[in-house]
């Protein structure tokens, strides 16, 4: 079962799975277009409806994606992020523990870390096992999940896998993105000002990329671990990645100022080293080829908002 299935790597997981001849079952709260027609509606607040396609469907698994997706998001109603992220994580951890289900893995986020020390570019790169100090509702449900897969693990024995994505790109978001911002100015001849961001580094993940490391972790054997980082491998200021969208698209005229985003952590280069070696994920798609992919998809879905 993957939950979230209607959203961008829920429903990238749900057809990976089904291009690989897997049986599945997607659900999630809305259908939120065409795409999603073949989606169970389930709320994961919902445990009879989710206990009864967990029986009818005979489920043996859970990729859970399922969750209000950024910090951003329902900003004005905390409680409302807490019912989805933590109680609907609680919930799926007892459809796992009840049906005695193979495993579940959690998508997590790099946001579970917080604001982190600048530290030089070459310093070693940040591994699973520092402190966490979330700075936003969002990211302290990400740590809450996180702790509650591993307290499910050791009590009770489900078999969990939480893995940290870092911030998510590619075909099929159109929530707001700074790469999709860059790319659809571009594509219309707008100018890019942003008065802030110019050495302020992100570390992006292909959607591809992205679902690809969830189905490492359903399918590893032997963890060593239950949770894992997750990036594209790189560690680019958004000055530079936006030179990179400009040497794709010849006209866009792109401004940063200096300046942090203040809406996002500063965070180093986040180490992904253990689930290549554990989960054999390494990241498949570069940046610049991502980019290029996530603007070909925006040109032809350039309706969708």
């Amino acid at each position: 079962m993957v939950t979230g299935a209607a959203g961008l790597i829920g429903r990238r997981v749900l057809e990976m799975l089904r291009a690989g001849g897997r049986r599945t079952v997607g659900v999630d709260i809305t259908k939120k277009n065409d795409a999603s027609a073949d989606i169970l509606i389930a709320d994961v607040a919902d445990t009879h409806r989710l206990h009864s396609i967990v029986g009818s469907e005979q489920v043996g698994a859970i990729v859970h994606c399922g969750a209000v997706s950024g910090p951003m998001v329902m900003i004005d109603n905390p409680y409302g992020i807490v019912q989805a992220n933590i109680v609907g994580t609680a919930n799926m951890l007892e459809l796992a523990r009840i049906h005695r289900m193979r495993r579940i893995v959690f998508c997590s986020s790099n946001s579970a870390y917080g604001p982190m020390q600048e530290r030089p570019v070459d310093a070693p790169a940040v591994a699973e096992d520092v402190v966490l100090r979330p700075s936003s509702v969002y990211a302290a449900t990400k740590v809450a999940g996180e702790l509650l897969l591993a307290a499910y693990k050791k009590q009770h024995g489900v078999d969990g896998i939480a893995i940290r994505l870092s911030w998510v790109y590619g075909p099929g978001r159109t929530t707001d993105c700074f790469i999709r911002t860059l790319i659809e100015d571009a594509q219309a001849g707008r100018t890019t000002r942003i008065a802030w961001g110019k050495n302020f580094p992100r570390q992006f993940i292909h959607v591809d990329d992205a679902a690809r490391a969830l189905l490492a972790a359903l399918d590893a054997d032997g963890a060593k671990s239950t949770v894992y980082n997750a990036t594209g491998g790189t560690f680019l200021t958004l000055n530079e990645i936006a030179q990179l969208v400009a040497s794709i698209h010849g006209n866009a005229d792109i401004e940063l100022a200096d300046g942090s985003d203040p809406l996002d952590d500063y965070q180093h280069r986040l180490d992904i080293s253990a689930i290549g070696q554990d989960l054999g994920f390494v990241p498949q798609i570069s940046l610049e080829d991502g980019i290029r992919s996530y603007s070909g998809w925006l040109k032809l879905n350039s309706h969708q908002k």
